[in-house]
C-alpha cells in the first residue's frame, strides 16, 4: 500500500480544508472561443453591434460633406441660397457647411469613443471571467494532475497566456463589423462618385483577402509552436530550481545548460521564422496599398483633365482612399488576433478539462446541513482501486471497514499504496474502482465540506501560505463569511460596487473582508481565548516559540 506513513485522524470538532473553489466557476468549458463570448456576453455584444451600425450614416455625411464645400460652397454660384428658411451669402453658407463637418467629426468621434469603451470593459469583464474560471476549474483538478504538469505549465496559462484573450472578446463582434463596414461604406462612397476611381481602389482587396490570411495560416501554426517551445522552457526552469541540490552535487550544470541552450536554439528558430514571414506579409500589403494611388493619379488626373470628373470629387475620394487604409489594416490584424486567440484558448481548455474533476457542485454549493460523523461511524471500502493513470494502480482490490472511534496504522513495503489509501480515507482522492462510503453513502457523492470541516489530514509533505502564521492556523476554519465586515459608508458603497461588477464578471461576490472564522468549531470565543487556544495549538506540536 504506499510510499510514505500517512495519519488520518476524525474529529467532529476540527477541520482542515485544503482546497476550496467558491463562486460561479463554469460546470464545462465552451470548446472555441466564440462560444466562450457568446455564452457570456451575446447581449453586450449585440448592443456594441447596433450602436456600430449606428455609426455608418454619420460616416458617409462626413465624406460627401467635404465634396459640398469644395464644388458647392466655395466653388459654386448662385448666392445668396436658402437653408432652413434662412437666406445665406457664399460666406455664410461656407461656415454652416464647415460647423456640421465639424460637428460630425464630433459625433463620429463619440462613436468611436463608445465603441472602444464598451470593447475594452467587455473584454476586461470576459477576461476575469475566464481567468476566475480557470482557478476554480484548477480548484477542482484530481491530485494526480499536479504530479504530471509543473507549475511552470499551468500559472503562466492563468496569468500571461490568457492576456491577449481580453483584447479580442472585447472586439469578437464589435470590430470586424465595424471594420468592414467602414470599407464597405467608403467603397459605396467612391463607386458613387466615379465609377472608374472606385474599382481602381477596391481592386486589389479581393486578392488581398485570398492571400493574405492563407500566408497569414502559416505564422499562425509557428505561433501554436512557439508557444508550446516557451511552456517546455518554463517547466524545465522550474524543474532545475525545484532539483538545484541534485545538480550541484552530481555536477549536472553542464549538461542543464547545453538542454536549455538547445531549447533556446528551438525557440530562437521558430521566432525568426515568424518574422521573416511576417515582415514579407507586410511588405506585400504595403505595395498593394501603394499601387491603388497610382490609379488614382493616373486615371483620375486623366478624368479631370478631360472634364469627365470634378477636382472636388478627386479630392473627396482621395480623402475617402486615405481613410480606406486604417480599417484594412484593423480587419488584417484583427484575423491575425483571431488565430492567436483560437491557439491560446484552444490549449487552456486541452490543459484545463482533465479527467477525473470533482464535481463542482460538491466543492461550491453550501449545504443547508452537513451530514453528522460520530464515533459510531464507519468507513468502509468493498474491493475498492485506485488508479492514477494508466500505468500506475496504486491501489487493487482493497476491501476493509474502519471504526472513526479507533486508532488505525496501515503498513507495508515503499510503494505498496499506502499513502493513496489514507488519500481515499480523507476523500482527496477518488476509487477508480469498486466502493468507498461512509455510513452508506458514497465518498464521492458527499460534499467536500463534510471532510473539510469534521476531518483533518496530515501527510507526508506539509506546505504553508506565503502569509502569517496566524493565517495559517485559521485557514482550515474559514469556509464562509459568517460575520460582514464593519465599514463606513463610503467603503460599504465601494464594496457594493465591487460585489455588483463582481457578479457581472461570474466571479464570487463574498467579502474577503468579512470575518469568516468559525469560532464555534475551533471551540473558542473571538478575541483573547482565540489568541490562547491557537497557543496550545502551536505548544502541541513544538511551535510555541515561533
Amino acid at each position: 500500500m504506499s510510499c510514505a506513513q500517512a495519519a488520518l485522524s476524525i474529529a467532529s470538532d476540527r477541520s482542515m480544508m485544503r482546497a476550496s473553489g467558491r463562486g460561479a466557476g463554469a460546470a464545462g468549458m465552451e470548446k472555441t472561443i466564440y462560444g466562450f463570448v457568446f455564452r457570456h456576453s451575446l447581449a453586450q455584444q449585440l448592443f456594441l453591434l447596433a450602436l456600430t451600425v449606428a455609426s455608418f450614416p454619420v460616416l458617409y455625411v462626413s465624406l460627401e460633406l467635404p465634396k459640398q464645400i469644395i464644388n458647392d460652397a466655395i466653388s459654386g454660384s448662385g448666392f445668396p441660397r436658402s437653408l432652413l428658411g434662412l437666406e445665406l451669402g457664399q460666406i455664410e453658407y461656407l461656415m454652416v457647411l464647415s460647423f456640421a463637418f465639424l460637428g460630425l467629426v464630433l459625433l463620429n468621434g463619440a462613436f468611436k469613443f463608445a465603441i472602444n469603451t464598451g470593447k475594452g470593459r467587455l473584454g476586461e469583464r470576459l477576461l476575469r471571467r475566464l481567468r476566475y474560471d480557470l482557478y476554480s476549474r484548477l480548484l477542482r483538478f484530481p491530485l494526480p494532475v499536479f504530479k504530471r504538469t509543473g507549475q511552470g505549465e499551468i500559472i503562466p496559462m492563468v496569468t500571461q497566456e490568457v492576456e491577449p484573450l481580453g483584447g479580442f472578446m472585447g472586439d469578437a463582434l464589435a470590430q470586424p463589423v465595424y471594420q468592414l463596414g467602414i470599407l464597405v461604406t467608403i467603397g459605396a462612397f467612391m463607386l458613387i462618385q466615379e465609377p472608374i476611381l472606385g474599382l481602381a481602389a477596391l481592386a486589389l482587396y479581393p486578392f488581398q483577402m485570398y492571400a493574405i490570411p492563407k500566408l497569414q495560416r502559416r505564422v499562425t501554426a509557428l505561433a501554436k509552436q512557439r508557444v508550446q517551445h516557451v511552456r517546455r522552457l518554463s517547466d524545465r526552469i522550474g524543474e532545475s530550481i525545484s532539483t538545484i541540490e541534485a545538480v550541484h552535487a552530481d555536477d549536472g550544470s553542464n549538461r542543464l545548460r547545453a538542454d536549455i541552450a538547445n531549447r533556446l536554439g528551438g525557440i530562437y528558430d521558430i521566432r525568426f521564422e515568424i518574422f521573416r514571414r511576417k515582415f514579407f506579409i507586410k511588405f506585400l500589403n504595403n505595395f498593394l496599398a501603394q499601387l491603388t494611388p497610382f490609379f488614382f493619379y493616373s486615371i483620375g488626373g486623366y478624368l479631370i483633365i478631360e472634364g469627365r470628373l470634378s477636382f472636388g470629387a478627386m479630392v473627396a475620394v482621395l480623402a475617402a482612399y486615405k481613410d480606406m487604409s486604417a480599417p484594412w489594416k484593423e480587419l488584417l490584424a484583427y484575423y491575425q488576433q483571431q488565430a492567436d486567440a483560437r491557439i491560446k484558448y484552444d490549449q487552456v481548455v486541452q490543459q484545463f478539462d482533465p479527467p477525473g474533476m470533482i464535481d463542482e457542485a460538491l466543492q461550491v454549493e453550501e449545504a443547508d446541513a452537513l451530514p453528522e460523523i460520530g464515533p459510531d461511524s464507519r468507513l468502509a471500502f468493498e474491493n475498492a482501486a485506485y488508479a492514477e493513470d494508466e500505468i500506475s494502480q496504486p491501489v487493487r482490490s482493497a476491501t476493509l471497514s474502519l471504526g472513526l472511534d479507533e486508532h488505525v496504522a496501515i503498513v507495508g513495503p515503499s510503494g505498496g499504496g499506502k499513502e493513496e489509501l489514507g488519500l481515499l480515507a480523507a476523500r482527496l482522492a477518488v476509487v477508480t474502482g469498486g466502493r468507498a462510503h461512509l455510513d452508506g453513502t458514497a465518498l464521492a457523492e458527499l460534499p467536500q465540506a463534510v471532510f473539510g470541516r469534521r476531518a483533518a489530514y496530515v501527510g507526508p509533505s506539509a506546505s504553508l501560505f506565503n502569509a502569517s502564521l496566524r493565517e495559517n492556523l485559521l485557514f482550515g476554519l474559514r469556509h464562509r463569511p459568517l460575520r460582514p465586515a464593519e465599514a463606513g459608508p463610503e467603503e460599504a458603497a465601494r464594496r457594493d460596487a465591487r460585489a455588483a461588477e463582481a457578479r457581472r464578471s461570474g466571479n464570487s461576490e463574498e467579502d474577503i473582508f468579512a470575518d469568516w472564522v468559525d469560532y464555534e468549531a475551533a471551540g473558542a470565543a473571538p478575541g483573547e481565548e482565540m489568541v490562547r487556544r491557537m497557543v496550545e495549538v502551536l505548544t502541541a506540536v513544538g511551535l510555541d516559540d515561533d
